[in-house]
């Protein structure tokens, strides 16, 4: 099991636009984040989540990649589709795939779509909903 906290959340609200911080957030079961676009039930790709440690790596800030949840302490690198992200007490997410790095990346930095490739944090689908906040613990379970 890996632990950590979450350390900045991000809803993009349009689509080409930055993303906006918030430090509470509201999770929908089966639906994503309230406010966000890609909130929607016909949606599996509804959550973003990403690591700082991967960010720093590559020289980016919070929610520059359109992550909505940032964590530390997780190495989303190993997860895999089918775990179990739990945030605080009671809400659950299901990583359902890696995030496919696309061309947006070069518009950020030129060549960062090739460096980030296969490391762009995990999509994920929400369990049971409810409000998290940045500093909230987060772990993983298979």
């Amino acid at each position: 099991m890996q632990n950590g906290n979450i350390t900045a959340l991000h809803i993009a609200r349009v689509k080409g636009t930055p993303s906006d911080p918030v430090d509470t957030a509201t999770l929908i079961a089966g639906s994503g984040i309230e406010g966000d676009r890609s909130c929607n039930p016909e949606n599996t790709r509804q959550v973003l989540v990403m690591d700082q440690e991967t960010l720093e790596k590559f020289d980016l800030d919070p929610g520059q990649i359109k992550e909505n949840i940032t964590t530390s302490g997780l190495d989303l690198s190993t997860t895999q589709s089918g775990q179990v992200l739990f945030v605080g007490d009671s809400v659950t997410l299901e990583l359902v795939g890696p995030c496919v790095a696309c061309g947006k990346m070069d518009v950020i930095r030129p060549g960062l779509l090739d460096e980030i490739q296969g490391q762009r944090g995990m999509l994920a689908v929400v369990i049971n909903g409810g409000d998290i906040n940045v500093g909230d613990t987060v772990r993983i379970e298979p």
